[in-house]
Formats: structure tokens, sequence, C-alpha cells
């Protein structure tokens, strides 16, 4: 599948009068994401030829598109590209039950649901239900927030540019359709829209 799939803005999507949304929201609760913790998970991760973040609460994408989150010092996300629909994160999971020393797997594919949420008021629409300020002054490009939206616990990963505000937000799957709901209602202000997986 093209890599230009990665490169589509999402906050592109258009209303069928073709005006652009002013922010999207995408589903991706579908690809895969798995997290490891442990004292060698760095080292582990670095052998199978990812880039890691320095320091916790801090994220980088990789050359693939996919994307390491660095939660604490001993523990990471990684979160699949749409480039490859995830196969390379989903393999990486696999894999770990042959190759793994003092490292713990955590599979997130059914713990956590993942949203998309895009545009150039991001920011304003997670601030009707987040208390932390996510301002790209305050809150920039790599960087992680583990809080409280909706009520509920959240990871929100600025995987954006000032060109294309992205967020990656993560929260409890069984809470997805009470989350999407809040962000939607928070997204009514600024007209936004809702996307799919399948039209990225």
């Amino acid at each position: 599948m093209s890599s230009l799939i990665t490169e589509r803005p999402i906050a592109a999507a258009r209303h069928p009068d073709g005006v652009p949304a002013q922010c999207t929201l995408v589903d991706l609760t579908d690809l895969p994401r798995v997290g490891f913790r442990g004292p060698h998970s760095a080292a582990y991760l670095q052998a199978r030829g990812f880039r890691l973040p320095e320091a916790p609460n801090r994220a980088i994408t990789q050359d693939d598109g996919s994307h390491v989150a660095r939660l604490s010092q001993t523990e990471y996300l990684l979160l699949g590209s749409l480039a490859d629909r995830g196969e390379r994160i989903a393999h990486e999971e696999a894999r770990w039950a042959l190759d793994h020393s003092a490292n713990y797997l955590l599979p997130r594919q059914d713990s956590h649901a993942w949203l998309q949420l895009s545009g150039v008021c991001i920011a304003e629409v997670m601030a009707k239900l987040c208390g932390v300020d996510l301002r790209a002054q305050a809150f920039a490009p790599g960087a992680v927030a583990q809080t409280s939206a909706a009520r509920i616990n959240v990871i929100v990963v600025n995987l954006g540019g000032d060109a294309q505000p992205t967020f990656q937000i993560l929260c409890d799957r069984a809470s997805l359709a009470y989350f999407r709901d809040a962000v939607l209602d928070a997204m009514a202000e600024f007209d936004g829209q809702l996307s799919s997986l399948d039209a990225l």
C-alpha cells in the first residue's frame, strides 16, 4: 500500500458542500497497538529498529509512520502506521512470544481504544473535556499527556505539526462509545466531522 496514505491531511475532510472541516475525528481502534515494559525494553525495541524518545511523556514517529510513546522510564506504547495498517506492530506483538527477556508485553488492542483528532481547533475541542492545557505553546509536537478527559483516564499524544495539528487519544476500550460521543459533542461548536478508517 502506498506510503502516501500517511501524508494525506486528515483535517482536509470536507462537508458535502466542499468546505473543509475545522476538525475531524477518526476511530483507529482497529489498528494494532501494543505496549512493552521492563528494564530492558529500550534495548529490546532499539534492537528491533525503533527510535525511542529520550524521556518519559515524549513520542517519536518512525520512518514507516508508526509511533513510539514513552509513558515512563521503562514503559513504551507502540501505535501502528496507516501505511501498512499496523502490520509491523502486529508482527512485533506476535514475535515477542518467541523472543522476550526481562520485558513484559502489554496487549493494548483489547484494553485501549484509539481515536485520532485532527484539525486547526483540536486544542479548543479538548479544552472542553480536559483540564490540561493542550495548546501548541504548552503541548508541543512529540508531547504525551496521561490525564483525564470527560471524566475518564486518557493518553493524549501530539503527533501533528503546525500545518496539521493531530492528537492520538487512547482511552479504556469499554468507554469508547461514551468518550467518542463526548468528543463529538465538544466538536459541534467547530462544525467538526466524524470520518472512518476506511476513508484514510
